[in-house]
């Protein structure tokens, strides 16, 4: 037996986790663990939207259990405090785990650079834990600025200064100037008596982007009154106050830092070579250079690919690439077959400042391209939609959506605020009773004239080479005169040889429905075949069978959309009035859960849905939603 062991839940461990699953699925001699102290991997790259309150706080978590459901890996919840290299051993205060393989991906911590008060005094800004104790600060801020009388204090409660003027950082202050709009407005509080401070010790912001970038990115801050200060020296940070340089002592009681990380304490004190603040040097397979089987992924890598001067950086699409690597190292090893070498190609970077801006620049290795505003938040969302399909496929990504697009308040979504205005779906139920009563209603009409006479063709047209041209002209009358588009004979006959007015029909789309047509329903001499009969006969049964499920509410979504695809039908054949228009409009508007209040969709989707998730293959590739 094969024990492989991931240290850490994030990013890294997390990918390369299930890339070791898919690759020994089928190989009972191999046992993957992953070990982390926390139930849940965590979106670090989402964190600011929690501390501003703009995504709920479990939006950023994802259960380990659920996303290894049905999966070869073992998840175990505990917190290593060393390893043992020579007795391929991870120990922590409980228990002890044996490894043939292990993969290091604890991640990073923040370091403070020996500045004083910098740990005590400041606000971190690196886990779930961090954003939601940042959230409680900013609103109890308000909460007693709002109550205190003398206005230097008050100054200070409202003064916030945020330490790092990086991707985190930015990002955090953007999100925190929309923020201020709202707490303003709730605690009765002028925004110019909130300060907004981004500082760096480094002479500008987001230093790896091109300056066009970094000039946006500068006047969108200070459009939102953001504060900017760069190449300030950070000697201080005491209760209260931090010094952004010696003559300039900020007094404010929120200081966040986001001015840097290292290595996480775990790999700080193991006996591996390490550079760069804490990361474990590997050779080109990700193994580290000290220890054979021990592989690193994700921000603990410290390696220098060929023709490169510099680290690969700590960011997650290093993590994502690295984890195939890894796993096929390993499966290469146990199998017996050549490593591969880890040569990154990196997609470029970007960052959001607030909710409906950002700025990028991304596009293909040695191709990138300069994006703002609407096109680089569209490829932040992107990118995040593609990890999440990785981790959790359609549910996480589902649950993304309605985050980031459909439930957001206060217009907060970089499409605005159209998508998320929702109103109660009790004034949808008149429409949808409606909207199933004429189907009903028409179905019925045509059932009786198919009980009297069940050779008597009226939904299809005629074949155009029918040798009766009056007969045929007059069967097209009667079909469209009882087709769900004409209701009411919206249609008149103009002569014996022309039928009514419908609406318009583009040629390819006639000419393709003419072809499948005359496929299915003519006989060579102009006749109807036997196919068109119980055409007809399904047509008018799924008119009385949709009518009556949007009528009690059951499967609401399902039958709008399938009178949707009648109505094309019929609109394909130039059978369609203008009063088809109204039933597609209406089965539109029933789609979104009208079927929730007074229907049976209330009673009958909770149930469905949790016989659903029972299904092995569902919960293995996440088809559902939470």
């Amino acid at each position: 037996m094969k024990k492989i062991v991931i240290l850490g839940g994030g990013y890294g461990g997390v990918l390369t986790a299930k890339k070791l699953a898919k690759k020994f699925k089928n190989n009972k001699d191999v046992e993957i663990k992953l070990i982390d102290r926390n139930p849940y991997h965590t979106l670090l790259t989402e964190l600011h939207e929690v501390a501003a309150n703009r995504a709920p706080e479990d939006s950023i978590k994802i259960d380990l259990k659920k996303i290894f459901a049905g999966l070869k890996v073992d998840v175990v919840l505990d917190e290593v405090s060393n390893i043992d290299f020579k007795s391929k051993k991870l120990k922590s205060e409980k228990a002890t785990y044996a490894y043939d393989y292990l993969v290091i991906g604890t991640g990073s911590k923040p370091t403070f650079f020996g500045i004083p008060g910098a740990e005590e005094n400041t606000f971190s800004f690196w886990s779930n834990d961090d954003a939601v104790a940042l959230k409680r600060q900013i609103r109890d801020m308000f909460t007693l600025a709002a109550k205190e009388k003398n206005p230097a204090v008050r100054r200070s409660m409202l003064t916030f200064v945020i330490i790092g003027a990086g991707f985190t950082g930015v990002e955090l202050v953007g999100e925190m100037a929309e923020y201020r709009e709202e707490l303003c407005k709730e605690f009765y509080i002028a925004p110019s008596d909130v300060r907004l401070i981004v500082a760096d010790m480094a002479p500008k912001i987001l230093p790896i982007l091109p300056d066009k970038l970094i000039q946006k990115a500068e006047a969108y801050l200070r459009k939102l009154n953001v504060e900017i200060v760069t190449g300030a020296k950070i000697t201080e940070v005491g209760k209260g106050s931090v010094a952004l340089g010696e003559k300039n002592v900020v007094d404010a009681h929120t200081v966040v830092w986001t001015a840097g990380v290292e290595g996480s304490e775990i790999v700080g004190n193991l006996e591996v070579e390490q550079q760069g603040r804490k990361r474990i040097v590997t050779n080109e397979h990700l193994e580290s250079v000290d220890h054979k089987n021990v592989y690193v992924v994700g921000d603990n890598i410290f390696f220098i690919p060929e023709g490169e001067t510099r680290p690969v950086p700590q960011m997650v699409e290093n993590a994502e690439q690295a984890a195939p690597v890894v796993a096929g190292n390993i499966a290469a090893d146990i199998n017996g077959t050549a490593k591969k070498a880890y040569k990154p190609a990196f997609h470029g970077t970007m960052v959001s400042i607030g909710s409906r801006y950002g700025v990028a620049n991304v596009g293909l290795p040695g191709k990138l391209f300069m994006l703002t505003g609407f096109m680089a938040m569209l490829s932040k969302h992107a990118i995040n939609m593609f990890y999440l399909s990785q981790v959790v496929g359609f549910n996480k990504v589902w649950t993304y959506m309605m985050h980031e697009f459909f439930h957001v308040e206060n217009r907060k979504s970089f499409v605005g605020g159209y998508f998320s205005k929702r109103s109660p779906n009790f004034w949808l139920v008149p429409l949808r009773m409606l909207l199933g009563g004429m189907w009903l209603y028409e179905g019925i009409d045509k059932m009786k004239k198919i009980w009297e006479d069940p050779d008597k063709i009226f939904l299809i047209p005629a074949a155009p080479n029918a040798t009766d041209a009056a007969s045929a002209a007059s069967v097209a009358v009667d079909a469209v005169k009882d087709t769900v588009d004409a209701q009411s004979a919206a249609s008149a006959v103009v002569t014996a040889k022309e039928a009514v007015e419908a609406l318009p029909v583009p040629g390819f789309v006639y000419d393709v429905t003419n072809w499948f047509m005359d496929l299915m329903f003519y006989n060579p001499d102009g006749t109807y075949t036997f196919l068109a009969k119980w055409f007809q006969i399904g047509m008018v049964c799924a008119e009385m069978v949709f009518g009556v499920m949007l009528i009690v509410g059951l499967f609401t979504a399902l039958s709008s959309i399938a009178t949707i695809g009648m109505a094309v039908m019929i609109w394909s054949t130039k059978m369609a009035s203008t009063e088809m228009l109204w039933y597609v409009a209406a089965a539109i508007a029933c789609i979104g859960g009208s079927g929730s209040v007074f229907g049976l969709d209330y009673y009958v989707l909770p149930w469905l849905k949790k016989q659903w998730k029972r299904i092995p293959i569902v919960r293995r590739w996440y088809l559902y939603t939470d």
